[in-house]
């Protein structure tokens, strides 16, 4: 049987800012199946909202094509500018490899929040500082409702 990739651990806060421009990070490891690491897949479901959109695509550097531990940056901007306070979303996202085959996918909640502060202790594998960005998800949000 041909092993795809496998993402390890994930982790990420489930709440943040309304305020236009959060920076959410989203911490991944995985781990090469068979065949090398290509691309993180990055879907967002805004219920109440747009829906679903479009998958994002991160184009994975050649040292985290076996083995990565790090994470993606969502700079988080709505079409209209600050979103409602308690606009939910969830993001799903899963590796790629180059034979296309598709890793397990992990599932974040989210919701925005006012008066939230963005202190929090990152669970191991993730606490040992110095964590790599590994790309940025590019996904503008449309106010609730859906509409532009």
């Amino acid at each position: 049987m041909v092993k795809p990739p496998t993402i390890i651990h994930a982790f990420a806060v489930e709440k943040g800012s309304y305020h236009h421009g959060y920076t959410w990070k989203i911490y991944i490891e995985a781990e090469a199946g068979d065949a090398t690491m290509d691309k993180i897949a990055s879907v967002v479901d805004q219920p109440g909202g747009a829906g679903s959109y479009p998958t994002d695509w991160i184009n994975l550097k050649p040292q985290y094509q076996k083995n990565l531990k790090g994470y993606i940056q969502w700079n988080i901007h709505s079409i209209s500018g600050d979103l409602q306070e308690g606009t939910m979303i969830t993001l799903r996202v899963s590796i790629f490899d180059k034979t296309k085959r598709e890793s397990n996918i992990a599932v974040f909640p989210f919701i925005f929040e006012s008066g939230v502060k963005d202190q929090y202790k990152l669970p191991a594998p993730f606490d040992q500082g110095g964590m790599p960005r590994l790309g940025y998800i590019k996904i503008d949000l449309l106010p609730s409702g859906g509409g532009y």
